[in-house]
């Protein structure tokens, strides 16, 4: 998936921009308790197409200089996108701000949309033309407020994305997520010094990351380490709260995502909004809680572990937690046999019959909640797709479907078929619906 930022100093309206592109999203995968409210990452569909957005802060100087945590987010974003929207206010004139972006924004060498905002009607058209002094190509004018421009802006921005290329690789790849210092390059190279028959690195498709082949049990497999997330220095490990940049382009091409837990400092709140987004893109998961070898008394500890597994992560109980150590290399066997589990899981087709004779006697075990004089009636349940399982009901009236009971069902699902390890996706749709 290609990756589209918004730069620009503050109060341009590049969050107002943000939410307009990402309303443009048809379809939402997963609603996941767990993700930040103030994220600065979403998935744009539109026309067939889809693409990253990444927003950031207001760029402003202080004392002539970036601060630095608005350089880091700044640098990152930059280095990430493919296309970069360049937001300027069209009723202020180009100021110092302004131009210190231009200059970062010209060294780049990426391809960059000058995005003229706030000129609501026609007269105020007319100040699009100063803005052509910073040099860009490029530059279209609109309202983010009043939604003018929203969909010319789309338009722009799809016809310039490069296609995608399509692998003939079909083994299955994973990746490791997780906080800086948490073992993940440990954990790594004692998974392959464990089997010791590396086929080959190759350079992967995303900034930095290498692809290591390896086989287990005689199959191969595709490991997809994001180690460049450290290659740049401090300035990608002082504000966490952007460090999962380099890592969301990992998820998009894996299979399944490894979140990785320091046993040390125990679970954190940001390890919670990682796993997150390793769900909204319907990848399976694994969690695994590495440097257990530190751990006194590890037969009690794990007791406590489970509780506090269970109170974190309520919205991915279905995930596998191994206990690891990378440094004596206990339980990797046990980490792979779960990762080759959540694959075979996610991309299963559960048979129809018994789908159906699931939810049949789900119903009769608890009725669907009335709401004014109405109930839901589910007549037909079908699995429409996979990775991660997608299963459709027919119904009387989608309307009627409550949160409550529509985990009843996805509870009731996973305790008839074996889905560890990966998300489900529920859709209701009419019983005379076309869509």
């Amino acid at each position: 998936m290609q990756t589209v930022c918004l730069i620009g100093k503050p109060n341009v309206g590049k969050s107002t921009i943000f939410n307009r592109l990402i309303k443009e999203k048809k379809a939402i995968i997963l609603d996941t308790p767990g993700v930040t409210r103030d994220r600065i990452y979403g998935t744009v569909t539109y026309k067939g197409k889809a693409f990253r957005l990444i927003d950031t802060g207001g760029i402003t100087l202080e004392n002539g200089t970036f601060a630095k945590d608005i350089l880091m987010q700044a640098t990152l974003a930059i280095d990430e996108a493919d296309i970069i929207l360049f937001v300027t206010d069209g009723l202020k004139e180009i100021d110092n701000e302004d131009k210190m972006i231009q200059s970062m924004l010209h060294k780049a060498n990426k391809k960059v949309f000058l995005v003229v905002n706030k000129l609501d009607n026609e007269k105020r058209q007319e100040n699009i033309y100063a803005f052509y002094e910073l040099g860009f190509e490029n530059v279209i004018s609109l309202s983010a407020e009043h939604g003018i421009g929203i969909n010319k802006l789309l338009d722009m921005i799809c016809e310039n994305l490069p296609e995608e290329e399509l692998s003939d690789d079909k083994s299955l790849k994973f990746c490791f997520l997780g906080r800086p210092n948490v073992g993940k390059s440990s954990l790594i190279n004692a998974l392959l010094n464990e089997e010791r028959l590396i086929v080959s690195d190759v350079s992967g498709t995303t900034l930095d990351a290498i692809d290591t082949k390896f086989k287990y049990n005689g199959e191969e497999y595709t490991l997809i380490d994001t180690a460049g997330m450290r290659k740049k220095g401090r300035i990608y490990e002082d504000v966490e709260k952007y460090s999962f940049l380099r890592s969301l382009k990992a998820i998009d091409r894996s299979d399944v995502c490894v979140l990785v837990i320091d046993a040390g400092t125990g679970i954190l709140e940001h390890d919670k909004h990682i796993l997150s987004y390793a769900l909204e893109s319907g990848k399976a998961v694994v969690i695994a809680v590495n440097k257990w070898d530190l751990i006194d008394n590890p037969n009690e500890e794990i007791k406590n572990w489970q509780k506090e597994m269970e109170n974190n992560f309520q919205f991915a109980r279905f995930a596998k937690v191994v206990y690891v150590s990378a440094k004596t290399h206990k339980r990797l066997k046990d980490l792979m046999d779960a990762i080759i589990k959540a694959y075979d899981n996610t991309i299963q087709m559960l048979p129809t019959s018994l789908l159906n004779d699931v939810i049949l006697e789900a119903q009769a075990m608890h009725m669907p909640p009335s709401y004014k004089g109405k109930r839901l009636k589910i007549y037909f349940a079908h699995q429409t797709g996979y990775m991660p399982p997608k299963i459709t009901f027919e119904v009387n009236n989608k309307k009627l479907v409550h949160f409550s009971y529509e985990r009843y069902l996805e509870n009731e699902i996973r305790k008839n078929f074996d889905l560890e390890g990966t998300p489900i996706i529920l859709q209701f749709k009419n019983k005379n619906d076309d869509e």
